[in-house]
C-alpha cells in the first residue's frame, strides 16, 4: 500500500479502543481508512459497534499526528508493512477475525505456499523437552516447515534456534514494537533469524511494554500457522492460551505428554485429556494428522534395492505386501504397534523411499 493509504491506516489504528475487527468492518464498509474519516457522522453511525464515543475519537487530530510519527519510523527503519487487505498478508492469518489490520516485519520472511507450524511452551524448558523439541525439528527437515514461536525464554527461543541451526526458516512474535527486543539477552540471535526469517509484530514502536501484551501477540503466533505445537507446560500458562486461540481458529493442536506428576507436563496432559489437542510423540504425528507429503525431491525416482529395514518396518512391510495397501490405523492394528508408534515407522520408510503415502491417508509398498 502506498503511504498515503498507510498514513489514514495508522490514524484509524491510533483511536482508542477500536480494535482490529472494528477497524477492518469499518475499512470493508467504507472502502478505505481515508473513506473512514471522510464519512458523515449519521453514515458511521449506522454500522454496528461504533457509537457515539468511537465517532467522537475520530475528529481527534491526535491520531493524525501520532499516525505522521509512526510512519516517519518505518520509512527511517525500512520496515515492511502488511496490510490485511494486500496479497503479501499472510494467508491464513486473513481468516482470523480479530488479525491485525497492520502487520509489521524485519527480516527476509517469505510464507507463500510454505508448511507453518508454530511451537509454544513454557519458559522454564526442562532438558527433556529441550531434547525433544531439537530433535522434532531435526526429523521435520525434509518438510523445510516455517517455525513460528514468541522469541520468549526456554521452548520459544529452543525452537527458534534449532529452526537456524537446521536452515529452517523461522519467525518471531514480538509483544512489542521493533525499536527494542525483548528480552535483551536474545539480541544475539537477532541476525541469524533475520536472514532466514525475521520478525513480526502488530505493535506500534511508541507501544510501552507490558505484560499483557504477550497475551495479544498469541494469537498472532495462532493465526500464522496451520498447527500449534505445546511442548512442556505448567497447569497455567501463555502457551496454554495460544492453543485456545489456535482450537478457536479451527487449527490443529499438539501437545507432547509427559509424566503426570511433572510440574511441566501438567498443561499438556490437560489438553490431551480434554480433547484439546493431539499427541505429539514424534515427527510421524504432525505428518499424519496434516496430511503431509514430503516433497517431491526427497520421492525416490525409483525403488532402492536392498534397503536393510529394523525389524518393526519389515514387519510393516510384510504386512503391505499381502494388502496392497491400507490405512495408518489399520497397518497399527494387524502388525500389532500403537498408532503413534506405526505413524513414526511408517515415516522412516518413507524416508527410505521404501512406501509412498496416498489419498485417503493410505500407504503402499513402492
Amino acid at each position: 500500500m502506498d503511504l498515503s493509504q498507510l498514513f489514514y491506516v495508522l490514524a484509524l489504528q491510533h483511536v482508542p479502543n477500536l480494535g482490529d475487527s472494528t477497524a477492518k468492518k469499518l475499512i470493508r464498509h467504507f472502502g478505505s481508512a481515508e473513506a473512514v474519516f471522510k464519512e458523515k457522522k449519521q453514515n458511521l453511525l449506522k454500522l454496528e459497534g461504533v457509537g457515539q464515543a468511537r465517532i467522537a475519537e475520530l475528529q481527534n487530530s491526535a491520531h493524525f499526528k501520532a499516525a505522521e510519527n509512526e510512519l516517519k519510523f518505518i520509512e527511517r527503519n525500512n520496515i515492511k508493512v502488511s496490510y490485511f487487505q494486500d496479497q503479501d498478508y499472510p494467508e491464513k492469518l486473513k481468516h482470523c477475525f480479530d488479525g491485525p489490520v497492520l502487520l509489521f516485519q524485519k527480516g527476509n520472511i517469505n510464507l507463500e505456499r510454505q508448511k507453518i507450524i508454530s511451537i509454544v511452551g513454557t519458559r522454564n524448558i526442562t532438558s527433556h523437552g529441550s531434547a525433544f523439541c531439537e530433535e522434532l525439528i531435526e526429523e521435520l527437515v525434509p518438510l523445510n516447515p516455517v517455525i513460528v514461536s514468541g522469541y520468549a525464554y526456554g521452548v520459544d527461543i529452543t525452537a527458534q534456534k534449532a529452526a537456524n541451526k537446521y536452515g529452517l526458516q523461522t519467525v518471531g512474535c514480538l509483544a512489542h514494537g521493533l525499536n527494542q527486543i525483548y528480552p535483551k539477552a536474545h539480541r544475539k540471535y537477532m541476525a541469524g533469524i533475520e536472514n532466514n526469517g525475521g520478525f513480526f509484530t502488530d505493535f506500534w514502536s511508541t507501544d510501552k511494554f507490558d505484560r499483557n501484551n504477550f497475551l495479544k501477540r498469541n494469537r498472532i503466533i495462532a493465526g500464522l500457522s496451520e498447527a500449534t505445537i505445546v511442548i512442556e507446560s505448567a497447569e497455567k500458562g501463555g502457551s496454554l492460551v495460544t492453543a485456545d486461540i489456535a482450537n478457536s481458529y479451527n487449527r490443529e493442536v499438539f501437545a507432547v505428554p509427559g509424566r503426570p506428576g511433572d510440574n511441566y507436563s501438567i498443561g499438556c496432559n490437560n489438553l490431551i485429556k480434554s480433547q484439546n489437542a493431539h499427541v505429539l510423540t514424534s515427527a510421524a504425528d504432525l505428518v499424519y494428522l496434516l496430511n503431509w507429503d514430503l516433497p517431491d525431491s526427497e520421492k525416490p525416482v525409483q525403488k532402492q534395492l536392498f534397503i536393510e529395514l529394523e525389524p518393526e518396518e519389515e514387519v510393516i512391510a510384510g504386512f503391505l505386501r499381502n494388502s496392497s495397501k491400507a490405512e495408518l490405523d489399520i497397518i497399527a492394528l494387524n502388525c500389532g504397534f500403537p498408532t503413534f508408534k506405526a505413524a513414526s515407522v511408517l515415516l522412516n520408510m518413507e524416508l527410505k523411499g521404501v512406501i509412498r503415502p496416498l489419498p485417503g491417508k493410505l500407504f503402499e509398498l513402492v
